[in-house]
């Protein structure tokens, strides 16, 4: 394992617990930046270079780190869904995602702030949600889960019972795809399996 720390360019506590849940050690430092300059992309891009800007941006407050960043995004029909503003907005986002199947993309980027190499990559899981009654969606905006989640649910937690299906990388939706961020690690010296 290399000895060069690893920094989490996230506040997200989902993305902390997947990585410590395959023993990596590393640090947290949020990227504070401008998501609203990349929303005109399509989907995939958006994310992908949004987790690109989170790492570079950490990145630069290091001599010697290997700085991951991530973004994740929910598309349905093509429209994304971000983190809902208030309650009724992620009403909203419940009732366009009921009884149907959306996409949920994580972009993820490792970036060595010694010498600005990068790499990136994004990974694509499909979710079905099962029909829900208005009831529902009203006492699950009341439980507070879907606040400051994409998409306005989290599947890691009461967001499961909405779920009927999943086609692909669990972790990605919860936060960040595993299996795409160690090959990405591995170049940069950082191997855990």
């Amino acid at each position: 394992m290399l000895r060069t720390p690893i920094v989490l360019a996230s506040a997200s506590p989902r993305r902390r617990e997947l990585l410590a849940s395959v023993g990596l050690t590393f640090t947290v430092d949020p990227a504070d930046v401008d998501e609203e300059s990349m929303s005109q992309l399509e989907p995939r891009q958006q994310a992908v270079a949004l987790a690109e800007l989170k790492a570079g941006h950490v990145a630069r407050r290091y001599a010697d780190a290997v700085v991951i960043g991530a973004d994740t995004i929910v598309t349905v029909d093509g429209q994304a869904l971000g983190k809902p503003e208030d309650a009724e907005d992620a009403r909203r986002m419940l009732r366009m995602l009921s009884g149907r199947t959306h996409e949920v993309i994580t972009g993820v980027a490792v970036v060595d702030a010694a010498t600005g190499r990068m790499a990136s990559d994004a990974e694509r899981t499909l979710v079905t949600f099962r029909a829900l009654s208005e009831e529902e969606i009203a006492r699950y905006v009341a439980s507070g889960e879907p606040m400051d989640k994409a998409g306005a649910y989290a599947i890691q937690g009461r967001g499961a019972l909405l779920v009927s299906r999943i086609e692909g990388c669990y972790p990605n939706v919860v936060g960040l795809p595993l299996v795409v961020l160690m090959r990405l690690l591995r170049p940069f010296g950082v191997v855990v399996l």
